[in-house]
C-alpha cells in the first residue's frame, strides 16, 4: 500500500473583497440559508398564542386604528377607496419595508455569537430574513386581493386586473430599498449599540412620511417636492395604483426612485461585505 499525502491550500487574504463571496459560494450555503429561514420563523411564533395568525392579527388591527384615526376623528380623504382597503394596501407594503429594514439592522448585534465562531459568508443572515419576510408578506398579499375581490363584487370599487403587474417590480424595489438602510445600518449599529434607539425613531417617522394614511394628492404643491425626496412615497402611490387604480407619481419621479434605491442597495451590499469580517473584534 502506497500512503498519499493530501496538501490543503489555504489562501490568506490581508482585507476582505468589497463584493463578498462568490454567487457559487453562496448557492453552496443554501441549507444553511433555508435553516435560518425556519430558525427565524419559529423564533418570532415561540410561545405566542396565536401564533402565525399575527401576519393577520397585525395588520387588520393597524387598519381599524387607521380607520377610526385618519378617516372618522381627522376626516382625511381616501382618493374615493373604502378607507379599509386604502389602508390595508399601505399597511402591507410598510410592513414588508418595516420589518426588513429593521431586522436586518440588528444582524451583527443578534448574531453575534455565531459570527465570532463559524465562518458563513454573513450575507446570508440577512437573506434569510428577507425570504422570511416576503413569505408573511405573500399571506398580507393575498388577503388583500381577497379584499379587493370583496369590494368589486360589492360594487364598490372597480377590478384593475391589467396593472397589478405594476406591483411586482414595486415589491422588488421596496425589498430592496428596506435591505439596503438594513445592511448600512447593520455596520453602524454594530460599532453604536445606542444608534438602535434612534433607529426605531427613524422608523416611525419614516411611516407618516410616507403615503400610508394618506394620498399624495393631499399634498400641498408647496411641499410635494419634499415628500418626493423619500423615494419610497413613489413606491406606495405605484402600488396603490396597481392593485387600486388611484395614485399620483410621474415618470421623473419614478426613475428618481429607481436610481435611489440602486445607490443605496449597491452601496449597503459594498459596505456589509468590506466590514462583516472587521466588525466581528468589535462586537
Amino acid at each position: 500500500m502506497t500512503n498519499e499525502k493530501v496538501q490543503l491550500q489555504w489562501e490568506i487574504k490581508p482585507q476582505t473583497p468589497w463584493l463578498g463571496a462568490s454567487l457559487k459560494e453562496l448557492i453552496s450555503y443554501k441549507d444553511l440559508l433555508f435553516r435560518l429561514v425556519r430558525k427565524e420563523f419559529l423564533t418570532s411564533y415561540q410561545q405566542t398564542l396565536l401564533g402565525p395568525l399575527w401576519v393577520l392579527i397585525q395588520p387588520i388591527l393597524t387598519v381599524l386604528t387607521s380607520v377610526l384615526i385618519f378617516n372618522k376623528i381627522i376626516g382625511i380623504p381616501t382618493d374615493g377607496i373604502p378607507p379599509v382597503l386604502y389602508y390595508l394596501a399601505g399597511i402591507t407594503l410598510w410592513n414588508l419595508f418595516a420589518d426588513i429594514f429593521s431586522n436586518t439592522s440588528l444582524t451583527f448585534i443578534q448574531n453575534e455569537k455565531v459570527f465570532s465562531k463559524v465562518y458563513f459568508p454573513r450575507i446570508i443572515s440577512p437573506v434569510s430574513i428577507v425570504i422570511l419576510n416576503l413569505l408573511r408578506f405573500g399571506i398580507q398579499l393575498i388577503f388583500l386581493v381577497l379584499a379587493i375581490l370583496y369590494y368589486h363584487f360589492t360594487d364598490q370599487i372597480e377590478l384593475h386586473l391589467s396593472t397589478w403587474i405594476i406591483s411586482i417590480p414595486v415589491i422588488v424595489f421596496t425589498v430592496f430599498m428596506g435591505l439596503g438602510a438594513g445592511l448600512f445600518f447593520s455596520v453602524i449599529t454594530a460599532k453604536y449599540r445606542d444608534l438602535t434607539h434612534l433607529l426605531q425613531l427613524l422608523i416611525r417617522l419614516l411611516m407618516f412620511i410616507c403615503p400610508i394614511f394618506y394620498p399624495m394628492s393631499i399634498v400641498s404643491p408647496k411641499y410635494k417636492w419634499l415628500m418626493n425626496l423619500n423615494p419610497l412615497s413613489t413606491q406606495f402611490e405605484l402600488y396603490r395604483y396597481a392593485f387600486l387604480g388611484t395614485g399620483n407619481v410621474d415618470v421623473w419621479q419614478i426613475g428618481y426612485s429607481i436610481i435611489a434605491t440602486l445607490v443605496l442597495f449597491g452601496g449597503s451590499v459594498l459596505l456589509f461585505n468590506r466590514m462583516s469580517d472587521k466588525l466581528i473584534d468589535v462586537i
